[in-house]
């Protein structure tokens, strides 16, 4: 059987970076190179039922070897974050002895030891890193080379008992839209992991509740020879109102259980301004507290300049999967017994973001998140450790052979 990490170093030389700009699902045709070879590659170990559908969806089944036991959903994403280069991808092992490491001595760029502390934890294993000046694309291709070597492994040996095993690989998570054409009916499964990010010992089942807020400003442009008391001046407007929010609700300032305002985008002139903002609270209520506050920065701000100045439009976006999770506690105990089988102890951790688990449990697939080993995801210092992957792969057995 091939290693996990052979087939990580062939999937992550691939791109499919996602694209926000575009409307289409999936929203870069790269990501169907993936999922032609993810395809195939089922195909030829003999999983069941493959099929890759019009919007970039690769599914498969592996029939049960013992009825009584439940039908579970392995889950991961193909695509990659846009934020960094997601092409030309030159990854490599690294036996890590500790100290820094110069992934890129041309152009001299270091991962550096006293900025990356989680390094300590990794001295005497191998390190896939990148050169520098990519992401590594771990996140979540890392999950995806697991669940296949998982796949590849039960297709060799019949002994391992488990129910039907259902694999799904989904474009489009990195921007929100995993879920959107998503066949839950057709995948079959009584509940699922996606496995994507994070610790190999972590359990995520909390999630941000989320909302997008965009703020428009209304000016009015005077020459500012002739401006005193008649220029509007939007732009400043949108800084005041920015000057507004909590100093302390920001993301660089923010951990665990805290929520956040986040400015994403900002763009004006004297005579129209636009302000992009996400919202973010694990609590649902204090993440309607964020929307009334935007709500009243306006109208103060309306009262000051005149009605219409300021307007707010507001969306709701993903909820916590937590409020569905609660009543399906039994999976998360399913997780746990795994990653204690395995020699580590497991963590229960809030997801500061969203995930494609989140929308698919209120669409009737209860799906926490389980972990791949990857550190410092969206980023050019992105690595994974081969043997966490390995290992990963022991805990996705004990998962679904319980």
């Amino acid at each position: 059987m091939e290693k996990v990490y052979d087939r990580f170093l062939r999937y992550v030389k691939i791109n499919t970076t996602s694209d926000e700009k575009s409307e289409g699902i999936p929203s870069t045709q790269c990501q169907f190179d993936l999922a032609e070879l993810l395809k195939n590659e089922l195909i030829r170990m003999g999983v069941n039922n493959v099929r890759l559908d019009a919007h970039c969806y690769v599914y498969g089944e592996i029939e049960a070897t013992c009825d009584a036991m439940p039908a579970i959903g392995l889950i991961a994403h193909m695509d990659t974050v846009d934020a960094v280069p997601g092409r030309d991808f030159r990854p490599r092992i690294v036996s890590y002895e500790g100290g820094d490491i110069c992934l890129n001595p041309e152009k001299n760029i270091v991962m550096k030891a006293s900025e990356f502390p989680e390094l300590t934890q990794c001295v005497g294993k191998r390190l896939i890193v990148t050169d520098g000046t990519t992401v590594l694309g771990a996140d979540d291709k890392a999950g995806v080379a697991e669940i296949m070597a998982l796949c590849d492994r039960l297709i060799h040996n019949k002994e391992i008992r488990h129910g039907k095993i259902c694999i799904g690989f989904t474009p489009d998570e990195e921007i929100g839209r995993g879920p959107d054409c998503f066949d839950v009916k057709g995948f079959g499964a009584d509940f699922a992991y996606t496995v994507d990010g994070g610790r190999i010992e972590e359990i995520e089942f909390e999630n941000f509740n989320a909302a997008s807020a965009v703020i428009l400003v209304h000016g009015r442009n005077i020459h500012p020879g002739s401006a005193k008391n008649r220029m509007k001046h939007a732009s400043r407007i949108a800084m005041e109102f920015n000057a507004m929010l909590p100093s302390n609700e920001k993301p660089e300032y923010t951990e665990g259980y805290e929520g956040f305002y986040h400015l994403t985008e900002i763009q004006g002139d004297e005579e129209n301004a636009r302000m992009q903002y996400i919202l973010r609270d694990h609590d649902l209520q204090k993440l309607e507290e964020k929307k009334t506050f935007l709500r009243h920065a306006a109208e103060y701000l309306n009262w000051r300049y005149g009605g219409g100045t300021v307007e707010v439009v507001l969306k709701d976006g993903y909820r916590n999967m937590r409020e569905i999770i609660e009543n399906r506690m039994d999976i998360i105990t399913r997780a746990e017994n795994a990653i204690r089988s395995q020699g580590l102890s497991p963590r229960c951790v809030p997801i500061r973001g969203g995930t494609d688990g989140a929308r698919l449990s209120f669409m009737g697939l209860p799906c926490p998140n389980l972990g791949t080993g990857g550190y410092n995801c969206h980023g050019i210092y992105e690595f994974i450790m081969v043997e966490d992957m390995e290992k990963m792969v022991d805990i996705l057995e004990a998962v679904i052979s319980q």
